[in-house]
């Protein structure tokens, strides 16, 4: 069976699960409002509706300083997110299929954005297919790979399992959203929580996926230009 890798500088590879129906499918992969509308569906190549337009211009500001994790701004700053479900009014009833992807690093305190959506994300009462994705470092992937296993991009995982038409709310790693969008299949993200993790003053870290500050936040205006509805994850 062929093996495929990321295109990122840093090869990732991910443990895919896929929630449906109260039942867990694990595969591995490589590198409640009155008057709701349904809004304009959302157009690749570069085209965005004007409603789409004025939604993204009425996000919340970016934190112009990462937040310390002690001072729990970040937890102050996704409690006052503004959905694009809200901006546009929209009931999400219309759509075949709504997706919610959670990709990243399996969290310590055995949290994850799955449960943060569920609990906070205004679904409208409407179901959305739950897939987790877990990264893992290069020089473990050889370790974690299972025989009979396949390695694919995640950009083809997303042009596979998802479609234009359908409403695709996302929580992805920088490196992963860089990949996309160099792909072109960051287009078919609707709603995306962006974790850019920022490199700390006087600090030296071993961890080459942190970024200067200044870094994260030219990566989300680049995707506000591509039509997506960003927000900065700080989970």
């Amino acid at each position: 069976m062929p093996e495929y890798s990321f295109n990122t500088d840093q090869v990732l590879s991910i443990l895919f699960r896929e929630l449906t129906n109260n039942q867990e499918k694990m595969v591995f992969l490589g590198n409640n409002e009155p008057n709701l509308v349904v809004a304009a569906p959302r157009k690749l190549c570069g085209y965005m509706p004007e409603a789409k337009k004025v939604a993204l211009q009425k996000l919340e500001d970016v934190l112009l300083e990462p937040p310390r994790a002690s001072s729990g701004k970040s937890r102050k700053y996704l409690k006052r997110t503004r959905f694009l479900p809200d901006l546009m009014n929209d009931s999400l009833e219309k759509y075949p299929r709504r997706v919610f992807i959670d990709v990243g690093v399996p969290e310590k305190d055995g949290g994850s954005g799955m449960e943060w959506f569920s609990k906070n994300y205004p679904t409208r009462n409407q179901k959305f297919e739950m897939y987790n994705i877990e990264t893992v470092a290069e020089e473990s992937s050889s370790s974690s790979l299972s025989p009979g296993k396949e390695q694919i991009e995640m950009s083809d995982w997303v042009r596979k399992n998802v479609k234009e038409e359908e409403y695709v709310v996302m929580k992805a790693e920088a490196e992963v959203v860089e990949e996309m969008m160099k792909s072109k299949s960051i287009g078919l993200v609707d709603e995306l929580f962006l974790e850019c993790k920022p490199k700390r003053e006087n600090r030296s870290s071993g961890n080459s996926s942190r970024r200067a500050y200044w870094e994260c936040l030219a990566l989300y205006g680049k995707l506000r230009d591509e039509g997506v509805a960003v927000h900065q994850w700080w989970g």
